[in-house]
């Protein structure tokens, strides 16, 4: 059941679970050039980039505990910025402006989004 698409085209409740494990890399390499160099040019990320059944192919309880460890990881990255570092910016070119603040809130609403597709599929009568 994890792993049935709801249409063609759409992520089972197993992808969108897995991806939120796969993308924290893509957060963390974001940080990275955000505070290394000033106003860098970030490339925007597109799972639709990566074969569609990478994420099926993946292990569920590996990628959930994978998140678990590496959203710990990253929470203790955040807590040491100093408050400027909050600002530091980027050039994005799907999001002007683009700071590590508006970088953490987009990670805030991607996984809440995930969060809502997945509970929408449990809920799903059928």
């Amino acid at each position: 059941i994890r792993k049935r698409k709801p249409a063609p085209g759409k992520w089972s409740i197993h992808e969108h679970a897995c991806h939120l494990a796969d993308v924290h890399s893509v957060f963390f390499m974001r940080l990275e050039k955000l505070l290394a160099e000033t106003n860098p040019q970030i490339v925007p990320f597109d799972p639709k980039d990566q074969p569609e059944d990478r994420l099926l192919n993946m292990d569920l309880e590996e990628s959930l505990n994978r998140f678990e460890l590496e959203r710990k990881t990253l929470v203790r990255r955040l807590r040491e910025l100093a408050p400027s570092d909050w600002e530091r910016t980027g050039r994005h070119p799907q999001f002007q402006p683009y700071s590590i603040f508006i970088l953490f809130r987009h990670l805030a609403y991607h996984d809440l989004f995930h969060a809502y597709r997945i509970e929408e599929l449990v809920l799903k009568p059928d």
